[in-house]
């Protein structure tokens, strides 16, 4: 019987594959956010703009510490450790200059 993966596994595992652009997505994301709840703010707009930037700029941070986590127990106990990283290692006899 063929094992079918539910939505959130299957978006479990490409946030796993693709941490940086999830990163990304969600720095993209609080920034169109804040910039929507500043909006309603009696501020200058230049000051909601840099408020919503600093704010964002926080919450990326955080998301890259997470992600950085989450990276090091992956690599450290996951189940295709030695798969993943295979295609940027080269064989060690490919560069050697023997003649």
């Amino acid at each position: 019987m063929a094992e079918f993966k539910t939505k959130v596994e299957s978006a479990k595992e490409w946030v796993v594959e693709h941490k940086l652009r999830t990163v990304g997505c969600f720095w993209l994301g609080s920034v169109t956010g804040l910039m929507a709840y500043n909006w309603s703010r009696p501020m200058k707009t230049s000051v909601k703009i840099i408020h919503a930037r600093v704010y964002a700029q926080a919450l990326t941070l955080a998301a890259l510490a997470g992600a950085a986590v989450a990276e090091y127990y992956d690599h450290k106990s996951g189940p295709h450790v030695d798969r993943r990283y295979a295609k940027y290692q080269f064989p060690i006899d490919a560069y050697s200059h023997k003649d």
